[in-house]
This record gives structure tokens, C-alpha cells and sequence, in this order.
């Protein structure tokens, strides 16, 4: 008799369901509906996604055998027919948040203080742990400065903002306790009010490293994707057809233009972030907070964007290859649908940039 396997599978179901929820809230295109309230019994099981074109639908299930079972946001009433009047009420809710152009954690944020929607868990609208390690060394970045600019030279192993927060909780020498009082009075808070600063600017710096760490992903993807395409446009078929040649020039300079753009913004933010190292004070620090959380909403769309539609790419041609009629087909109709909001929504947000 085998007593192991009833208290193993629990332990396996729970490792399954973490792992799913790690998945979306790290995600930029999920947003588990149990993140917020609602009246329909079953529907907190549901997850909101975007779609390769760019629409928001609702997963009602996902699975190896049976795949993703996706449908519009109207049409989940078919679903619960014996709660009209509740699934009435939530679609009110649902509908405003599928709205939203990203459904990352930080996009989300704001999307819902802006729409009033209460939240059930606020660890939902956080970053795994498993990702905040991933993000660790685009953090030293950020962290790097602090570090010198309290303890001077002194080389100090730092994991996570917690980290930083916790030594700084307890400085280990005077020099630095003297350092802590000039930068608290150069920030205008008191000094006990250090540790509420050090998580603040480690949750804005962070929103920026997963954003970076995305952009890191998909650019490469982006690069291969175009020469996947180019390989298409250099095909007998399409040389004779010039407006579908034009076609896919269009596409070739649109994610070519969103991607430098987009990498031109970080590079931004990059500057400015050093700027209030140079010069710490009360307003440099709330002139970076804002700008980045500004472009929190046009980042996350744009990665989002191209995300759904790269992984797709992957997912169809996972060996590369296609004839150049399967490629063209998969371009139409995956790829075009929705660009030009992805290359609007960076336009609008490149011209709005402050530099």
C-alpha cells in the first residue's frame, strides 16, 4: 500500500496553481479576474488577455489538451445564465479594465485607481518573486548609486531593494548614518522616513527594470522576425506584386521605427535617473517618479503589442522556414491588424517625451 502519492498530488495542484498565478501577474497581456470583485459565481476563475490583434477576451479556461477557450467580454453570459443580473453588473467592470492598453502590474495600477475598481489582493498587482530575482541585475543599475551615495566605495552585496532597505534600516558605520541624515533633509522627509523612500524608489525603478528586461526580450525577436519577413519580400512572388511589396516595406519600417523609439525612451529615462544622482532633492526625485509612471501606460501597450504578436510568430514558425505564401498569409492577417495602434500609441508617447 502506497500512502505517498494522496499528500503529494495536493502539493502538486498547488505548485500548478502558483506557477499560473506567477505567470499572469509577471505577464503583460493577463490579468486574472480574481484580482478584483465580482458578483458571478466562477468567473474569478476567468483571466482577461489580449489577443495577436490586439483585443481584450476573456479565457475561461487553458489547458495542454483542450487549449485556450477565449471569448469577447458580451458573450460570457452564455456561460452563467443563472446570474444575468450579477454578470450584468461585473461586465460594467470588466469592460471599463479591458480598455486598458497593457496588462501589466504597473499599467494596472493605475488603470484601476483611475476607474475605481477595488482590488481583492494587492499581491496580485505585484511582481512574483521568481521575476523580481530575474530582474536583480537590471536593478544594480539603479541600486549601484544608492549604495555609493550612502556607504561611498564600500562594496556592498545587494539581492533586492528588501536588501537596501534593510541595511539602511541599520547602517553599519557613522559616515553612513551622516549621509543618511544629508540625504533625508536634501529630500525634505525626516530620517525615519528613509525606509518609505527606499521602497517607493525601488518599486519605480523596478517598474522600469521589468519594462527594460521586456524590451530586452523582444527586440531580438523583432530583429529576427524582420529578417524572417525580408526573406519573403525578396521571394519571385512578391517582386511582381508591388503592392504587396509596399505592404510589407510598411511593416519592415513601422517595427523598425517602434522599437528604436521605444529603446530611445529607456535611454531617456536612463539620463534623467542620473540627473538625480547629481543633484538629490525633493523635486528631482518626484520629476523622475512622474515622468516614468507617466509612460508606464504607452510602455506596457507598446511591449504588450509586440509581445502577443512575436510569441504567436514563435509559436507558428517555431523552426523559422514557412513557403512565402504561408509567411504572407500569417503577416496579414497576425501581424498587420493592430499595428498602427502599437506605432500610435509610441508616436504619442515619443512627442510627449521629456528629456
Amino acid at each position: 500500500m502506497d500512502g505517498g502519492h494522496p499528500a503529494s498530488e495536493p502539493s502538486a495542484d498547488a505548485a500548478r496553481r502558483k506557477s499560473w498565478e506567477d505567470e499572469a501577474r509577471d505577464a503583460l497581456h493577463i490579468m486574472p479576474l480574481s484580482a478584483i470583485p465580482l458578483e458571478t459565481p466562477g468567473l474569478q476563475q476567468a483571466r482577461l488577455i489580449k489577443n495577436v490583434r490586439l483585443q481584450t477576451v476573456i479565457e475561461m479556461f487553458n489547458d495542454v489538451s483542450a487549449g485556450s477557450g477565449q471569448i469577447a467580454p458580451r458573450d460570457v453570459a452564455v456561460y452563467f445564465e443563472s446570474y444575468k443580473e450579477q454578470v450584468e453588473r461585473d461586465l460594467v467592470k470588466i469592460e471599463k479594465i479591458a480598455q486598458a492598453a497593457s496588462f501589466d502590474v504597473y499599467t494596472l495600477r493605475l488603470e484601476l485607481r483611475r476607474l475605481n475598481i477595488n482590488i481583492n489582493d494587492h499581491a496580485a498587482l505585484t511582481l512574483s518573486d521568481r521575476k523580481k530575482s530575474e530582474l536583480t541585475k537590471y536593478m544594480t543599475v539603479f541600486t549601484r548609486p544608492l549604495i555609493e551615495h550612502v556607504y561611498g566605495s564600500e562594496d556592498v552585496s545587494i539581492q533586492s531593494v528588501d536588501d537596501i532597505i534593510r541595511m539602511f534600516a541599520n547602517p553599519n558605520r557613522e559616515e553612513a548614518l551622516q549621509n543618511l541624515r544629508m540625504m533625508a533633509d536634501r529630500l525634505d522627509i525626516g530620517l525615519m522616513d528613509i525606509p518609505n523612500f527606499l521602497e517607493e524608489y525601488g518599486d519605480i525603478f523596478l517598474s522600469l527594470a521589468y519594462f527594460k528586461k521586456c524590451l530586452d526580450d523582444i527586440v531580438p525577436e523583432v530583429q529576427r522576425f524582420l529578417a524572417w519577413m525580408a526573406e519573403v519580400r525578396g521571394s519571385n512572388e512578391i517582386k511582381r506584386d508591388f503592392r504587396q511589396a509596399r505592404m510589407l516595406d510598411d511593416i519592415s519600417r513601422d517595427l523598425t521605427d517602434i522599437t528604436t523609439s521605444i529603446t530611445g525612451r529607456f535611454e531617456s529615462f536612463d539620463n534623467r535617473s542620473k540627473d538625480f544622482w547629481r543633484d538629490i532633492n525633493a523635486q528631482t526625485f518626484r520629476s523622475i517618479r512622474e515622468l516614468i509612471t507617466a509612460h508606464h501606460v504607452t510602455i506596457g501597450g507598446v511591449l504588450c503589442g509586440l509581445a502577443v504578436k512575436m510569441d504567436l510568430w514563435k509559436a507558428r514558425f517555431a523552426r523559422g522556414g514557412g513557403g512565402p505564401n504561408r509567411r504572407l498569409e500569417f503577416i496579414k492577417s497576425e501581424i498587420l491588424p493592430g499595428l498602427s495602434h502599437i506605432k500610435s500609441l509610441e508616436q504619442t508617447a515619443a512627442r510627449g517625451q521629456v528629456v
